[in-house]
Protein backbone atom coordinates (compact mmCIF):
# COMPACT_ATOMS: atom_id res chain seq x y z
CA UNK A 1 0.00 0.00 0.00
CA UNK A 2 2.78 2.34 0.65
CA UNK A 3 6.02 2.89 -1.58
CA UNK A 4 8.21 2.10 1.41
CA UNK A 5 6.90 -1.47 0.69
CA UNK A 6 8.57 -1.48 -2.64
CA UNK A 7 11.73 -0.71 -1.43
CA UNK A 8 12.29 -3.59 1.72
CA UNK A 9 12.85 -0.22 4.31
CA UNK A 10 11.21 0.43 7.71
CA UNK A 11 10.78 4.05 8.80
CA UNK A 12 10.38 5.16 12.20
CA UNK A 13 7.51 7.43 11.30
CA UNK A 14 5.24 7.17 8.10
CA UNK A 15 3.66 10.47 7.02
CA UNK A 16 0.77 10.43 4.95
CA UNK A 17 -1.47 12.39 3.07
CA UNK A 18 -4.02 13.91 0.71
CA UNK A 19 -4.98 10.75 -1.10
CA UNK A 20 -5.73 9.33 1.99
CA UNK A 21 -9.41 11.11 2.38
CA UNK A 22 -10.03 9.52 -1.03
CA UNK A 23 -10.02 13.23 -2.24
CA UNK A 24 -12.97 14.30 0.04
CA UNK A 25 -11.56 15.86 2.72
CA UNK A 26 -8.18 17.85 3.40
CA UNK A 27 -6.44 15.31 6.23
CA UNK A 28 -3.21 13.78 6.95
CA UNK A 29 -1.70 11.27 9.12
CA UNK A 30 1.32 9.50 10.52
CA UNK A 31 1.99 6.34 11.64
CA UNK A 32 4.99 5.25 14.52
CA UNK A 33 5.98 2.91 16.88
CA UNK A 34 4.57 3.22 20.45
CA UNK A 35 8.54 4.27 21.37
CA UNK A 36 7.72 7.25 19.20
CA UNK A 37 4.40 7.78 19.70
CA UNK A 38 4.41 7.39 23.61
CA UNK A 39 7.07 10.40 23.74
CA UNK A 40 4.91 12.80 21.80
CA UNK A 41 3.03 14.98 24.73
CA UNK A 42 0.69 17.80 24.52
CA UNK A 43 1.99 20.48 22.42
CA UNK A 44 4.99 18.70 21.50
CA UNK A 45 3.25 18.75 17.71
CA UNK A 46 0.69 20.47 16.05
CA UNK A 47 -1.87 19.51 12.97
CA UNK A 48 -3.67 21.81 10.42
CA UNK A 49 -6.25 19.45 9.66
CA UNK A 50 -5.85 17.21 13.66
CA UNK A 51 -9.07 16.71 15.38
CA UNK A 52 -11.40 16.63 12.55
CA UNK A 53 -13.89 13.35 12.83
CA UNK A 54 -15.57 13.73 9.51
CA UNK A 55 -12.14 13.69 8.32
CA UNK A 56 -10.89 10.72 10.35
CA UNK A 57 -14.15 9.06 8.86
CA UNK A 58 -14.05 9.67 5.21
CA UNK A 59 -10.39 8.43 5.69
CA UNK A 60 -11.01 5.37 7.03
CA UNK A 61 -13.82 4.65 4.77
CA UNK A 62 -11.44 5.52 1.83
CA UNK A 63 -8.46 3.44 2.76
CA UNK A 64 -10.89 0.48 3.85
CA UNK A 65 -12.74 1.05 -0.10
CA UNK A 66 -9.18 0.50 -1.85
CA UNK A 67 -8.19 -2.60 0.54
CA UNK A 68 -11.90 -4.20 -0.01
CA UNK A 69 -11.83 -3.28 -3.51
CA UNK A 70 -8.31 -4.95 -4.63
CA UNK A 71 -7.14 -1.37 -5.66
CA UNK A 72 -3.58 -1.96 -4.27
CA UNK A 73 -3.27 -4.94 -6.05
CA UNK A 74 -4.88 -3.75 -9.25
CA UNK A 75 -2.25 -1.16 -9.10
CA UNK A 76 0.61 -4.02 -8.31
CA UNK A 77 -0.42 -6.15 -11.78
CA UNK A 78 -1.68 -3.15 -13.81
CA UNK A 79 1.35 -1.00 -12.78
CA UNK A 80 4.17 -2.69 -14.82
CA UNK A 81 2.13 -3.68 -17.70
CA UNK A 82 1.57 0.01 -18.14
CA UNK A 83 4.85 1.17 -17.74
CA UNK A 84 6.15 -1.71 -19.88
CA UNK A 85 3.98 -0.21 -22.65
CA UNK A 86 5.28 3.34 -22.14
CA UNK A 87 8.78 1.73 -22.72
CA UNK A 88 8.00 0.50 -26.03
CA UNK A 89 7.10 3.51 -27.09
CA UNK A 90 9.99 4.62 -29.47
CA UNK A 91 9.97 8.28 -29.21
CA UNK A 92 13.38 11.05 -29.35
CA UNK A 93 11.62 12.62 -26.42
CA UNK A 94 11.29 10.18 -23.84
CA UNK A 95 14.78 9.49 -21.77
CA UNK A 96 13.47 6.97 -19.16
CA UNK A 97 9.79 5.42 -18.07
CA UNK A 98 9.78 4.56 -14.47
CA UNK A 99 7.67 3.86 -11.74
CA UNK A 100 5.86 2.38 -8.62
CA UNK A 101 2.87 0.58 -9.09
CA UNK A 102 0.46 3.08 -11.35
CA UNK A 103 2.35 5.99 -10.34
CA UNK A 104 4.62 6.77 -13.01
CA UNK A 105 7.30 9.06 -14.71
CA UNK A 106 8.07 9.63 -17.78
CA UNK A 107 11.41 11.93 -18.37
CA UNK A 108 11.60 13.90 -20.91
CA UNK A 109 15.28 14.29 -23.06
CA UNK A 110 17.00 17.12 -22.52
CA UNK A 111 19.91 18.60 -25.07
CA UNK A 112 20.60 21.25 -27.67
CA UNK A 113 18.66 19.53 -30.26
CA UNK A 114 15.59 18.76 -27.77
CA UNK A 115 13.26 22.00 -26.83
CA UNK A 116 10.56 20.12 -25.29
CA UNK A 117 10.36 20.26 -21.50
CA UNK A 118 7.86 18.26 -19.35
CA UNK A 119 5.49 21.18 -19.20
CA UNK A 120 5.02 21.05 -23.26
CA UNK A 121 4.57 17.36 -23.23
CA UNK A 122 1.59 17.67 -20.29
CA UNK A 123 -0.04 20.18 -22.41
CA UNK A 124 0.71 18.59 -25.91
CA UNK A 125 -0.79 15.43 -23.77
CA UNK A 126 -3.99 17.91 -22.60
CA UNK A 127 -4.18 18.15 -25.94
CA UNK A 128 -5.25 14.67 -26.80
CA UNK A 129 -7.31 14.28 -23.54
CA UNK A 130 -4.99 12.75 -20.98
CA UNK A 131 -4.48 14.55 -17.85
CA UNK A 132 -0.80 14.64 -16.63
CA UNK A 133 1.34 16.79 -14.21
CA UNK A 134 4.57 17.69 -14.99
CA UNK A 135 7.23 17.72 -12.34
CA UNK A 136 10.55 19.19 -12.09
CA UNK A 137 11.78 20.44 -15.83
CA UNK A 138 11.72 17.00 -17.70
CA UNK A 139 9.03 14.89 -16.21
CA UNK A 140 5.66 13.92 -16.75
CA UNK A 141 3.69 11.91 -13.61
CA UNK A 142 0.77 9.67 -15.37
CA UNK A 143 -1.54 8.67 -12.28
CA UNK A 144 -4.35 6.93 -13.58
CA UNK A 145 -6.95 5.57 -11.62
CA UNK A 146 -6.35 2.86 -9.02
CA UNK A 147 -9.91 1.16 -10.86
CA UNK A 148 -8.34 1.21 -14.12
CA UNK A 149 -9.05 -2.10 -16.22
CA UNK A 150 -6.37 -3.96 -18.71
CA UNK A 151 -8.32 -2.94 -22.15
CA UNK A 152 -7.78 1.20 -20.62
CA UNK A 153 -4.11 0.52 -20.74
CA UNK A 154 -3.96 -1.39 -24.52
Amino acid sequence: MMCVDWEGVRPDILVMGKSMSGGMMPVSGCVADDYIMKNIGPGDHGSTYGGNPLAMATSLAAVKTLVEEGMIENSARLGPIFKSELQKINSPLIKEVRGRGLFIGVEVKEGKDIAVTGVHLAKILAKYGLLTKATHDQTVRLTPPLVIKDAEIY
